[in-house]
């Protein structure tokens, strides 16, 4: 799980085969079964976007209502599209703009107001529109992981804080999304925003320059294609991904293994909360209301941890035990008042580019 600057914005509607308990790929339209009647929804998100095709099955059975799937890039490349098009909107449904895209999201009209019956067994901490334009549905803390048979393999200590990554043992070793496309590269500059100031962010940034961090598009690519961690067993150990990553990792795995092969460094971050929104324009009102309320059901929220690397948003949730066993949250994670990132994101963002990007 998203940039202003030399944004892509290309939309993949492809169709991903998989299997009926398996997982529908942000890459993919997922649709119910053959013989499904009713209405059709589209449900505009990001490239990360994953869910159960059995739970979208659930759903189309229990209400008639089917789902197409329209990934849109990483979350603010998705909400600048739906920005773009939202006197045509896209899709009914929007999923995937976070606590950092929020005030320009709500800002642009892009949501009707809709309080879902579910939101009671949501707490109230992620509850941040009093309007109810948006509903939380899941958290997650953005921060460093890293590779720890690499570190281990070097005879290297992981860094432990955001100003050890400047140092020279960890040169060329990271790799980050640029926050003008990805909300966790957002999410990880205003980390380091509310750790440096407003005044030492940007010598913070060049210190990373100098130290030579690779800048990418967007999360899939970072973790996937670029972090030696992860699936795309690339070249950086070190990666800006959730502290959920790890468990992830590990989820599947029978028995669980002693510790996972990746880690999360907490000291380095940032609470992030994803919201679900019934897009203004939308044609199919009530279907769009009855997929907000099953996003936020007990069926779906229990999905999330193994397909996108979150915690569920709805209290009580039970969580696999990859969670229970590896799941750390951040104690103390870095923040910043709401009211200064809707002041100030454009204008960081634009000052990251010009520091970072050259």
């Amino acid at each position: 799980m998203r940039r202003l600057a030399e944004l892509t914005l290309a939309v993949s509607i492809l169709v991903t085969a998989a299997a009926v308990a398996g997982p529908v790929r942000a890459t993919a339209s997922a649709s119910a079964p053959a013989g499904s009647s009713g209405t059709t929804i589209t449900l505009m998100t990001h490239d990360s976007f994953n869910v159960s095709k059995s739970v979208i099955r659930q759903f189309t059975k229990q209400t008639g209502v089917k789902v197409n799937v329209l990934p849109s890039g990483d979350a603010a490349a998705a909400v600048n599209q739906a920005i773009l098009t939202k006197s045509n909107p896209l899709g009914d449904v929007f999923f995937g703009v976070d606590n950092t895209l929020l005030s320009r999201a709500l800002g642009e009209g892009l949501f009707i107001p809709y309080r879902s019956p579910e939101l009671d067994h949501i707490s109230k901490d992620l509850r941040l529109d009093p309007r109810n334009r948006v509903s939380p549905v899941d958290t997650g803390d953005v921060c460093l992981n890293f590779d720890r048979k690499y570190f281990a393999k070097k005879k290297l200590s992981a860094p432990n804080t955001l100003d050890d990554l400047t140092n020279p043992q960890y040169r060329g070793l990271l790799v980050v999304e640029n926050p003008a496309t990805s909300s966790p590269g957002l999410a990880f500059l205003l980390a380091t925003v509310a750790k440096f100031g407003p005044d030492g962010w940007r010598a913070y940034w060049e210190k990373l320059r100098d130290n030579d961090v690779k800048v990418v598009d967007g999360w899939e690519q970072a973790y996937n294609t670029e972090f030696s961690g992860g699936a795309g067993k690339g070249d950086y150990p070190l990666v800006v991904s959730y502290a959920s990553s790890p468990p992830a990792e590990v989820a599947h795995a029978h028995p669980l293994p002693s510790e996972p092969p990746t880690g999360a460094i907490l000291n380095t971050c940032f609470r992030q909360i994803e919201f679900v929104g019934i897009m203004k324009g939308t044609a199919h009102e009530k279907g769009s209301k009855q997929f907000v309320d099953f996003m936020l059901s007990d069926r779906f929220q229990r999905d999330l941890p193994l397909q996108m690397s979150v915690f569920p948003a709805r209290d009580g949730t039970k969580l696999p035990p990859a969670f229970v066993k590896f799941a750390k949250v951040a104690p103390t994670p870095l923040s910043l008042p709401p009211e200064e990132i809707a002041r100030n994101r454009d204008r960081w963002i634009e000052e990251w580019t010009n520091t970072v990007v050259r």
